[in-house]
């Protein structure tokens, strides 16, 4: 697929044949609206993605979802070509470059703003150089030490994640006296980190890391206390679409509902999220979250006496 076409069925397209658009001005991070929560829409190109069972693994139907959640209204559309899930297998910077860098270049081509999903500075630094505008480390900068001179030195916006362990140990590490208030202590460990390293504050939004060494009753709890991670003085981005613990709440006849069956409730912790001050939310399904943040928005505006 050309990558300045619309897939069949977004937008305007009427046909199965692409429509071409006119280029758009480069995205950037500096332009994202402001006044309301953003919406960051995921693309998984992986063989492996516990969200689609690996839909998107090839370039063009990667670009193709891509397009149409940026058609739809996603303010950010994050790539990644490693999967983040417990037990994931390892991929080498080399094959993930592959996978994302062609979407990466025809997302940022089609006017969209793009983050890339990474825990390895190399292919980081392949994907700013590509076009993509943010950096999210779901690492939490506990794999590569690199990072953060990369950040500090590109002065691209950083999600810097809380994570223990990796995909393979992190379920293990999930034990928590005070769950909030033990992931504020990491993060601003890894914070300060990254301060070390000549990173600015206003580089680094914070992602709790919901699902990554953390259990149901965890995340329900750090969602319950996103006001304490404000002490943290960043933007919180909350990336809750589809995890494992909304499959486990709507369970019916004792079987966990499936990944694509949990959007509905991604979408009610999106206006959650967005009434307690989130900057941003990653969700698989745009359309209904990009509405959630609008109500939210528009509850938020003072009302106005007759």
């Amino acid at each position: 697929m050309d990558s300045l076409a619309a897939a069949p069925g977004t937008g305007p397209a009427t046909s199965p044949l692409p429509v071409l658009r006119k280029p758009r001005p480069v995205a950037r991070f500096e332009d994202l609206p402001s006044g309301r929560t953003l919406v960051m829409g995921i693309v998984n190109v992986t063989p492996d993605s516990f969200s689609d069972g690996g839909r998107h693994a090839t370039a063009d139907t990667a670009i193709a979802a891509g397009l149409r959640m940026f058609y739809a209204g996603a303010d950010i559309i994050d790539v990644g070509g490693e999967s983040t899930r417990p037990g994931a297998e390892d991929v080498s910077p080399e094959e993930e470059q592959q996978r994302v860098i062609p979407v990466i270049e025809a997302l940022v081509k089609a006017g969209a703003l793009v983050s890339i999903d990474t825990i390895h500075a190399s292919t980081a630094a392949a994907a700013l150089g590509a076009g993509a505008a943010i950096i999210n480390d779901v690492s939490g900068l506990t794999m590569e030490p690199e990072m953060a001179e990369l950040v500090a030195s590109s002065k691209a916006p950083y999600i810097l994640t809380h994570r223990r362990g990796d995909a393979r140990t992190m379920n293990s590490l999930a034990e928590y006296q005070d769950v909030a208030g033990e992931v504020v202590a990491e993060l601003a460990g890894a914070r300060d980190k990254l301060y070390a390293a000549g990173v600015s504050q206003e580089q680094i939004i914070i992602d709790p890391g919901l699902g990554f060494a953390k259990n149901d009753a965890q995340n329900w709890e750090l969602l319950q206390n996103l006001d304490r991670l404000e002490s943290l003085g960043h933007r919180i981005l909350v990336g809750a679409s589809r995890k494992r613990f909304l499959g486990t709440l709507l369970t019916v006849s004792g079987k966990s509902a499936a990944p694509q069956e949990r959007d509905a409730a991604t979408a009610a912790i999106t206006a959650i999220s967005a009434s307690r001050g989130a900057w941003a939310v990653r969700v698989h399904d745009v359309g209904p979250s990009l509405d959630a943040v609008k109500v939210a928005a528009r509850m938020a505006t003072p009302r106005t006496t007759q």
